[in-house]
């Protein structure tokens, strides 16, 4: 069955964009450090913007994912850019019910996050890229397998949390981590089932 994995950057005290909620990227508390960007070359090309492989010269399909999937906020950044679709390289679904199609490529699902997941991952396929953002994470973070973490040496103090909703307790445990000379460390968690917390 395929995995729905959260792969997102994040800082130490756990937002992934700042108050305003834009772009995050490139930002000071997210800088595009080069050893983060040969990482993502080397690990997950696929989730790099279709424009930004085009420029890198890159057409590697990865071996990790093959559909990305977002809420309104998170792709209304790339609206406010001028692109409707960034990963036109990727099967790309939009969670929201107020959002109008802008591009016949881009599923918008207006109906149950959780219940298009768990339809995805019976399908055959890679995994599921859960991109962002903060309130679309927590209503699926019962269907999360795997967090794949982006963390930055840098602290905010406010801005879109990792996982914006009510108390919601769920465990993870840490499986790999790679650590950049940028300071930048790529955390890799996999959900602890329930029947090993009963254990």
């Amino acid at each position: 069955m395929r995995k729905l994995v959260y792969y997102v950057a994040t800082t130490l005290d756990g937002y992934i964009a700042g108050p305003d909620g834009g772009d995050p990227s490139g930002a000071e508390f997210f800088p595009l450090a080069q050893d983060l960007i040969s990482f993502m070359i080397e690990h997950y090309p696929e989730a790099l913007p279709t424009a930004a492989r085009k420029a890198l010269g890159i057409s590697d399909p990865g071996t990790t994912f093959d559909t990305v999937l977002e809420g309104r906020a998170s792709y209304e950044v790339g609206l406010a850019a001028g692109t409707t679709d960034a990963y036109r390289h990727l099967r790309h679904l939009v969670f929201s019910t107020t959002l109008k199609s802008h591009n016949p490529d881009v599923e918008i699902v207006p109906g149950s996050a959780r219940q298009r997941v768990r339809q995805l991952k019976n399908e055959p396929g890679k995994d599921l890229w859960l991109v962002g953002g903060g309130k679309l994470a927590h209503s699926l973070l019962p269907e999360i397998d795997r967090l794949i973490l982006k963390q930055n040496p840098s602290v905010i103090g406010a801005g879109i949390p990792l996982f914006d909703g009510p108390f919601e307790f769920h465990r993870f445990q840490p499986v790999a981590q790679s650590v950049l000379d940028s300071g930048i460390r790529v955390l890799t968690y996999d959900r602890v089932s329930e029947a090993s917390t009963k254990a």
